[in-house]
């Protein structure tokens, strides 16, 4: 199993992190070969310097790393005796410059460390090498002109999403409702006979099921709106798998049953619980659910687990 390849895009950032990691292991062992006392991270400076003396600002720009990461890795080369500072008219300003040894480390680096990294990486990639430098190039313009943070805000992509009811997506209707309804009570034989039959109960008798999808979860939430009249409708068998804690299901399921509802001009809109489904009654009151009492004597009786009985009234 491999998580990164796994998620695709999502881990992208870790995936070419580990990438670097690998191919940075077998460059540091040629350089090792070479007989230069550096790792790879340092070559890209010294190949900087080689061109000019730079400040730490600059060879920060130059290799698209940050400050402190250059600051520690220049002092590092001073401490190697490959470059040296100087400080300029401006005694605030550092100069970074190639120490005599640098430069004699930047021929053999050109010599026997370039050339074989370089051939190591054509002969991975092939005849595919320009077109991937071409997109890596691509990938980090777009990236310094918008970071990914922003870019995930702009997208925004749907976390959840409702779908409606299809055949086969009743075994999911059973298993969510099934799992919950075990854990704290007893089936019935209402519940059996509404989980195994959901589209003759429900759908068929002009009610409506109703899914939630969470993006890379599949299918964590449902609930549905049962006839039991003319008008009245009862909102029942509303469960939520414990994977989908902390993204706000419930809530998100229940307003849209709540708006169905009032599409199908339910009157009244009620259900039926229990005291020890304390998180889901305070989900309902929040919703506009009020405890009624005419609700538990007309239609209480219909579970023996029953003895909390609300209707929805519509804020206004």
């Amino acid at each position: 199993m491999d998580v990164l390849q796994e998620y695709g895009a999502v881990f992208l950032g870790s995936r070419l992190k580990r990438l670097g990691e690998r191919m940075q292991a077998g460059a540091a062992a040629v350089i090792t070969d070479a007989g230069l006392p550096v790792q790879p991270s340092h070559m890209p400076l010294l190949a900087a310097l080689d061109r000019q003396a730079m400040t730490v600002g600059q060879l920060a720009q130059a290799v698209g790393v940050s400050q402190p990461g250059v600051t520690r890795a220049v002092g590092q080369l001073i401490a190697l005796g490959l470059a040296q500072s100087q400080t300029g008219g401006d005694q605030r300003v550092r100069t970074i410059s190639l120490a005599p040894a640098g430069q004699a480390a930047m021929a053999r680096a050109r010599l026997k460390v370039f050339p074989q990294v370089g051939a190591a990486v054509a002969t991975l990639l092939q005849d595919r090498l320009a077109h991937f430098m071409a997109q890596l190039a691509e990938l980090e313009t777009a990236l310094e002109a918008t970071p990914i943070d922003v870019l995930a805000a702009q997208s925004d992509p749907a976390v959840l999403t409702i779908h409606e009811y299809r055949d086969e997506l009743a075994p999911c209707f059973h298993d969510i409702n099934a799992e919950w309804i075990k854990d704290m009570f007893e089936l019935e034989a209402t519940d059996r006979d509404v989980l195994e039959h959901p589209r003759e109960r429900i759908v068929d008798a002009g009610g409506v099921i109703l899914f939630v999808e969470a993006k890379g979860l599949g299918i964590v939430g449902t609930c549905a709106l049962q006839k039991t009249g003319e008008h009245s409708v009862e909102l029942t068998k509303m469960g939520v798998r414990a994977s989908a804690r902390g993204l706000n299901v419930g809530q998100f399921l229940l307003d849209a049953m709540i708006e169905r509802a009032v599409r199908m001009g339910a009157e009244p809109l009620y259900l039926l619980t229990n005291t020890k489904c304390a998180a889901a009654i305070h989900l309902y009151e929040k919703a506009g659910f009020q405890h009624d009492a005419d609700i538990m004597a007309r239609y209480g009786a219909r579970y023996a687990r029953c003895n909390v009985a609300m209707r929805y009234v519509p804020p206004g």
